[in-house]
């Protein structure tokens, strides 16, 4: 499931967020400093799962990511019997944005960039990648949000104008942390795909979603050996 022939791509496409930063770090982290000011409490798997399920929902009702995220942070309060303050409120918007790099995604990168294009496609807000950008050191071919896109993956639509920007040419595979987000609606579209399985089996910051990826990886850095041929 694991085996891979460089020669079948010419482009790479990353999830960012739970793919190449550790957003569920992130996210957790920021929660947990907003609920002893309010006297809630909460461990951390159920932070997680409560975002798999509020994210989504927040998306469907549309607006920009910041707008998203500001609005799950109120559903975290409407749970648990708290008003966000607006401090708080900021903090959240960007917690994901400043999601500091897995160890192996910087040096990853580098070695890929040698032997493809590579691209982003990411359910965020232009200049909330901006921030994260900064963090990755590498500059990205295409870069495809959901804010230019007008919608959230897993919707196709993200998909297809990322994929119209590549080229009807370019023979792409889909490297992504979520089945949900990325693994279900590429495959759908016929468009190999990699998973990076860095959840190892936890439910995690993204929902759940019935389907076989074309090929699976611990890690990113596992994923690059298998890919490059020396």
């Amino acid at each position: 499931m694991s085996e891979l022939n460089a020669a079948d791509f010419d482009l790479l496409s990353f999830d960012c967020y739970g793919t190449l930063v550790d957003w569920e770090s992130a996210i957790v982290d920021c929660i947990q400093s907003i609920l002893p000011a309010h006297d809630a409490h909460l461990n951390d798997a159920i932070v997680l799962e409560m975002f798999s399920e509020y994210e989504p929902k927040e998306q469907s009702t549309g607006g920009s990511y910041r707008k998203v995220l500001r609005r799950v942070l109120g559903r975290y309060g409407y749970r648990l019997g708290f008003k966000p303050r607006d401090e708080e409120l900021t903090r959240f918007e960007e917690c994901v944005a400043r999601a500091q790099p897995f160890s192996d995604t910087l040096e990853s990168l580098k070695t890929l960039q040698k032997h493809f294009k590579l691209a982003i496609i990411s359910n965020t807000d232009v200049d909330l990648f901006e921030i994260t950008q900064r963090s990755l050191g590498i500059e990205f071919d295409h870069v495809v949000t959901a804010q230019e896109s007008a919608c959230y993956k897993p919707e196709l639509k993200i998909f297809e104008k990322a994929f119209d920007a590549f080229g009807t040419d370019t023979r792409v595979l889909h490297v992504a942390q979520s089945l949900f987000h990325d693994i279900k609606p590429a495959t759908e579209l016929g468009v190999s795909t990699a998973w990076i399985d860095r959840t190892e089996g936890r439910r995690g910051a993204a929902r759940p979603a019935k389907v076989k990826p074309d090929s699976k990886f611990k890690n990113l850095a596992d994923f690059t050996e298998a890919v490059i041929v020396v």
